[in-house]
């Protein structure tokens, strides 16, 4: 996919990947729609990519909003006449194992990882398909491929990604439309210190649990980004970002059980 005077709608751009991936699109001449729930950061990503050159809009968005996301893409289509590629990438974390995540954090994480996507492809697919060749881009997980204790909620989130990915990208097989998953490893963003911890879990264990996951976000998110937007324009199926989430995905494909027993002594180190 050649991505100038394309139109790309990026959600979660005020900062991390999306930022990163909205600026890395900028860059090659592609127009942005970006959408995100903080106003501050979406102002600083649209001021960045203005810079770089591309026609911006900027759209308050909360992806776990139904009417909102319903809304959206006939104001974007109104402002850039075009939809092109659509990058799912708006999420949130919750830590935790499963029996002290309440189901109030626990369905407020999956409106947002996971039906959110759901909301942003429904709404969006009549117009991607209005194109002579468009892109679905959903960002999953290195938890996506795998999935280790205290990650019930986001693992699962990010599994349901990579399913409704796969199945899209076969039933739209033949149409303009392609479908791309994006499984990031580690990438230095805000997300573990932003966590959700559920209610009762000492200090301590949260600060241990956030400090581990945060040695391991080492990729910068500007380098994921540009990994990301080298698959689109390669219009590949699947992206594995970072040299962790490409060993992660063989360990796990050979050692579909025991990966975990394989894995765990490298992340607790």
């Amino acid at each position: 996919m050649n991505l100038k005077d394309r139109v790309a709608v990026v959600t979660g751009a005020g900062g991390g990947i999306g930022r990163a991936t909205a600026l890395s699109l900028a860059r090659r001449g592609c127009h942005l729609a970006l959408a995100d729930i903080d106003d501050s950061g979406l102002m600083q990503t649209a001021a960045l990519a203005k810079a770089a050159g591309a026609r911006v809009s900027t759209h308050r968005l909360d992806v776990a909003d139904r009417e909102s996301v319903r809304a959206l893409p006939a104001v974007v289509n109104a402002a850039h006449g075009r939809v092109d590629v659509l990058v799912n990438n708006a999420g949130v974390a919750l830590g935790g194992n499963f029996e002290q995540v309440s189901e109030a954090d626990f369905d407020w994480l999956m409106d947002i990882n996971f039906n959110g996507v759901v909301r942003m492809t429904r709404a969006f697919l009549p117009y991607l398909h209005a194109g002579s060749s468009s892109r679905i881009v959903n960002v999953s997980s290195l938890y996506g491929l795998v999935s280790p204790p205290g990650q019930a909620a986001y693992s699962a989130s990010k599994f349901a990604v990579r399913g409704f990915s796969n199945a899209l990208r076969h039933e739209l097989e033949g149409s303009t439309v392609g479908v791309t998953v994006v499984h990031p490893g580690g990438v230095a963003t805000s997300i573990a210190r932003s966590a959700r911890t559920p209610a009762g879990v000492p200090e301590e264990e949260v600060r241990k649990r956030k400090a581990l996951t945060e040695k391991m976000l080492r990729m910068p998110a500007e380098k994921a980004g540009e990994i990301i937007v080298r698959g689109i324009e390669r219009d590949k199926a699947r992206i594995l970002v970072g040299t962790d989430a490409k060993i992660v995905s063989l360990i796990e494909r050979l050692a579909p059980v025991r990966y975990w027993q394989l894995l765990k002594k490298g992340v607790q180190q």
